[in-house]
């Protein structure tokens, strides 16, 4: 479902599709089976060359949206339908084209979710703990008999573009977007999920440590992060270029592949992790940082942790969210409704 780069102005609109009344999905009744609708997106890394078996049993609905734009109308007519459980057939990407287009559609009354790892990158199954062998036959005992965890996802607001809200888990600019395109071509020589995270990072790490500030990987993205309602500019340690940051990371998710954990000891709510021009001695004790052991004077290195309600991101170059590039701009990045995931 993805295109060369998400822009807001293209977004499919969901106004048509938005229900009548403010009436709830239906009580099920006892001992009746649960009505389940699953998006599949056949062009998901593991979904390439399988057929979905479609005739699972007739409380299934099975929707194949080709692109976006054929999303919002799928999704309608499950919620037409009054599912109870809505699976997502698909990596990261199309987690966050389905939460993006059913936020118009399911407003605060989303049916519960599944997700079913078949991507290139599941960073949100690592943090909800799902098997990579799980299927939609696990999905759906899961609902009777498995657990309940409750995420947020980040909601990115482009002011100029009204009605075009993105949800998603993981933002990144900066150094970020430079090691996404690299982890593309991680992806291309085979390696995926937290072997693809990992590999990414590790040649991040060596071209901060040895490259020049002039190198995009220490150079990063001119941008403004401002926090809170009030708009309070984020704090600078002073190295290098105070109109840039080497790095910008932000989620919701409260465990990350590969056992990152860029946050420190934040883990609830939206969380970002912001660094400056820092100095290769400083970029020696990242991955110390980035797995709790070094926790000493990082402000005063150049590396800010910390959680907000909301903040305010005035970039001059790309940035990403859950592998894709989003335009230059100003936006407005916050919280998205409370959603419910069914675990094993």
């Amino acid at each position: 479902m993805a295109t060369p780069i998400y822009e807001f102005s293209q977004l499919p609109s969901v106004q048509a599709y938005r229900p009548s009344n403010g009436r709830g999905r239906p009580v099920r009744a006892p001992g009746v089976a649960p009505k389940v609708g699953v998006i599949y997106n056949p062009r998901s890394h593991r979904n390439k060359g399988a057929d979905f078996d479609c005739g699972v049993c007739p409380h299934v609905l099975i929707a194949q949206p080709g692109n976006r734009a054929q999303l919002p109308e799928a999704l309608a007519e499950l919620a037409a339908r009054g599912i109870d459980l809505l699976v997502i057939n698909g990596g990261d990407g199309t987690v966050r084209d389905v939460l993006t287009c059913g936020h118009g559609i399911f407003g605060d009354d989303w049916p519960a979710i599944a997700v079913l790892p078949k991507g290139k990158t599941n960073a949100l199954t690592v943090d909800l703990g799902i098997p990579a062998e799980w299927n939609l036959q696990d999905a759906i005992d899961a609902f009777e008999i498995g657990i309940r965890i409750h995420r947020r996802p980040i909601e990115v607001a482009a002011p100029d573009t009204a009605n075009a809200n993105v949800l998603g888990f993981i933002l990144g600019a900066g150094a970020f977007a430079t090691a996404t395109q690299a982890g593309q071509s991680a992806h291309r020589l085979g390696a995926f999920n937290g072997l693809a995270v990992g590999a990414t990072a590790l040649w991040a790490l060596a071209q901060s440590v040895f490259a020049s500030r002039s190198n995009k990987w220490r150079r990063g993205a001119r941008m403004n992060i401002m926090l809170g309602r009030g708009e309070a500019p984020m704090a600078h340690s002073g190295l290098g270029d105070p109109e840039y940051r080497q790095l910008l990371f932000a989620s919701t998710l409260e465990r990350l592949p590969a056992g990152i954990n860029p946050f420190g000891k934040l883990r609830k709510g939206l969380k970002l992790v912001a660094v400056d021009q820092i100095s290769r001695r400083t970029t020696a004790l990242v991955p110390g940082v980035i797995t709790g052991h070094f926790t000493k004077k990082l402000r005063e290195r150049g590396i800010h942790q910390l959680s907000a309600s909301q903040f305010t991101l005035d970039i001059d170059d790309q940035f990403i969210l859950d592998g894709e590039a989003f335009p230059a701009g100003r936006y407005l990045i916050g919280q998205g409704p409370e959603l419910e995931f069914v675990v094993p």
